[in-house]
């Protein structure tokens, strides 16, 4: 069986052929018990498909050279918000968090640092970026294990990258030989939870001491971050952050939570300045900033304030500015009257939540289970393309009910 593909130029995305029932119950089973992966079926629903998508290495360069510029004009920009509290307004960060970002005094730390760009291919053969992940992307085991396992069913055809690999590989070396870490995520969220367990493991595997824990455990003392846990109670050579930035203005004082932000001695892993470029309304700053940002200019669409943008028309949508898997991505044609009137009226009353982007049209992929939309999120760890995180949506928006899928690299 054959399947349409997806071409940019000479760049080519198809799927596979689905890997044998019997062979992927096996695969399943190394992913769930190995890979973390708790999460293989959501209700009636896998979340793993069981054919691949293959990318052409040429279009994997492209995608891969595209990461690593949008990664440097990203860091480059950020800098110069860190610097710049008087724009945080306009990008309606938190007050809590805009009196921390004050507080690093246009600073940020020295931790490693883990993005990732979600690429879309369009209709006419093109690329467009949704957004860029630099607050707490996940997606490892997926991106790792899910391809390493795969590539033996599809002879020829190899993993773009080990990205959990590669981010252990960087936490490992600022934590030190012999280093302690704390990995932090909230308690109830089964994707946060796998996530640490997985990057403990390969923490641990390379003689780092890795305590996962939740946030209110944490403790500082003079910028230097302890754990006070049952477990372990005692000083953090490095604190890995899976809890979202703004989560962080929540917790409590004790807590030491400006230190997410700013004044910390132990390096954090992703700083807390990437609430800046995480959030969606990260475009309406670009007029007022000396970076160039040329690639995101051409391949992010044009975004605007709600109150100046016509997003009622069909070719805009509304996105809020801190949103997750593609939960708060609205447009009239895809929701209920009643749930399209009430983002319309929050938009209205609370612009600052909310950015307009102009809408851009995906091609669906043929695939052995009928069309699904691909979004490819491609990983740059210290500035490096390491990996791909393949979703597969239903429709058009790609979001917590899309389905995983390992990415190989075939030859052109």
């Amino acid at each position: 069986m054959s399947h349409d593909s997806l071409t940019a130029g000479r760049a080519t995305l198809r799927a596979g052929e689905a890997v044998p029932a019997r062979e992927f119950a096996d695969l399943r089973r190394e992913m769930l018990l190995r890979g973390c992966k708790w999460d293989p079926q959501v209700g009636d629903e896998a979340t793993l498909a069981p054919f691949p998508l293959l990318l052409a290495r040429s279009a994997w360069r492209q995608l891969a050279a595209w990461t690593e510029q949008l990664a440097r004009e990203l860091m480059e920009a950020e800098a110069e918000l860190l610097a710049r509290p008087d724009l945080h307004r306009t990008l309606g960060v938190p007050a809590r968090i805009r009196r921390a970002l004050r507080e690093a005094g246009g600073k940020n730390n020295a931790a490693p640092r883990i993005l990732r760009f979600d690429f879309h291919p369009l209709v006419g053969g093109d690329w467009r970026i949704s957004e860029v992940n630099s607050d707490v992307p996940g997606g490892f085991t997926e991106a790792s294990t899910f391809p390493r396992l795969m590539a033996p069913q599809h002879p020829g055809a190899v993993p773009a990258g080990d990205p959990a690999a590669a981010w252990a590989n960087a936490l490992a070396r600022c934590a030190g030989a012999g280093g302690v870490v704390a990995l932090l995520a909230a308690p109830g969220h089964l994707e946060d939870q796998q996530i640490v367990a997985f990057l403990a493991k390969l923490l641990r595997d390379r003689g780092i001491v890795a305590h996962p824990a939740e946030p209110r455990l944490l403790r500082w003392r003079d910028g230097r971050a302890f754990l006070e846990a049952a477990w372990h109670r005692g000083p953090l050579d490095l604190v890995v952050r899976f809890f979202q930035a703004e989560w962080c203005a929540t917790l409590p004082e004790e807590c030491g939570r400006r230190h997410f932000f700013a004044g910390a001695v132990t390096p954090v892993a992703n700083t807390g300045a990437a609430v800046l470029t995480e959030n969606k309304r990260f475009p309406l700053a670009w007029p007022a900033l000396r970076a160039p940002l040329t690639l995101w200019r051409e391949l992010l669409p044009e975004s605007r304030d709600p109150r100046h943008a016509p997003w009622p028309e069909s070719d805009w949508l509304l996105k809020r500015a801190y949103s997750n898997t593609g939960d708060a991505v609205c447009h009239r044609a895809w929701m209920s009257p009643a749930a399209w009137r009430r983002v319309a009226w929050e938009a209205r009353l609370l612009p600052r939540r909310w950015v307009a982007q102009r809408r851009f049209d995906t091609t669906p992929l043929a695939t052995p289970r009928g069309p699904r939309f691909p979004c490819l999120g491609v990983y740059a760890i210290d500035g490096r393309a390491c990996g791909i995180y393949a979703r597969l949506g239903a429709g058009p928006v790609v979001n917590y009910e899309a389905t995983d899928a390992a990415v190989l690299i075939e030859e052109d």
